[in-house]
């Protein structure tokens, strides 16, 4: 069948994925501390899991609220369920779906689409560009705005309540820096083939993020695209599931000469 998860029409089935599409998206080495512990309290001390859940729950909330103030659903228990999933599943880069979600009014769509960026935590099955580089980012941004207002403050950036040496800081400005510019490449290309900004947008967002499910014309399948388009979003794919630096190492004449 082609209808993902909503094949089964089970909200418990549904449930019980949630459960573990979340878990899936924790650093699994948080998993082995905290059954070798037998305590939650290596998941609650942890910024990043606990940015990674109000994420998860923020976006979740603004969802169940648009799906039933706009009427997409006939009740709030199936904007509950249904926004839930889609959420978390989106969220996670796990792709799947138990409804038409790219025909869901409003923002939606393209909010979940941007959620697919940050993806899952480090050390876990998501994909994207995990939650403690988005944290890291805002908190030096938030840092730089500080600086503003007080030129000769000191002010560590903190995870986990250590600070981040800048070495840490740069490689992930250096990493963002080189997605951003990745992926405004690959959607010129896509563009370039003959595709449409948001088809082009949102197939180089699903494939980078190694998502799946996308908006406009790949929002079912990827099969009427053009051969160029399709090579394309294959390099994206390898791009995501490798992690960029990884790849483009790989790519460096110096690597080879070494």
């Amino acid at each position: 069948h082609d209808l993902s998860m909503g094949y089964f029409q089970s909200q418990t089935i549904e449930m019980v994925a949630v459960v573990f599409m979340l878990l899936s998206g924790i650093n699994f080495a948080l998993h082995f501390t905290a059954w070798r512990s037998l305590s939650l309290r290596p998941y609650l001390a942890d910024s990043e899991v606990r940015a990674y859940f109000l994420l998860l729950g923020s976006v979740a909330a603004i969802t169940i609220l648009a799906l039933y103030l706009t009427s997409a659903f006939d009740s709030l228990g199936d904007a509950f369920h249904h926004g839930l999933f889609q959420v978390v599943s989106i969220g996670t880069t796990t792709g799947f779906t138990t409804a038409a979600y790219h025909h869901w009014p409003v923002f939606l769509p393209v909010l979940l689409i941007f959620m697919s960026f940050v993806g899952g935590c480090a050390g876990s099955t998501g994909g994207g560009m995990k939650v403690i580089r988005f944290l890291l980012l805002l908190k030096q941004g938030w840092r730089e705005i500080v600086r503003l207002v007080h030129p000769a403050a000191q002010i560590p950036v903190k995870i986990n309540g250590k600070p981040m040496s800048d070495r840490v800081i740069d490689s992930v400005w250096g990493f963002f820096a080189a997605y951003v510019g990745a992926f405004s490449l690959m959607m010129l290309l896509l563009m370039a083939t003959g595709l449409d900004q948001v088809t082009a947008f949102s197939a180089v967002a699903a494939c980078i993020n190694n998502l799946g499910p996308g908006l406009g014309g790949v929002a079912y399948h990827y099969g009427d695209l053009n051969a160029t388009a399709k090579w394309v979003l294959c390099f994206a794919m390898l791009l995501g599931r490798l992690e960029i630096f990884s790849l483009l190492v790989l790519l460096t004449p110096a690597f080879w000469r070494r």
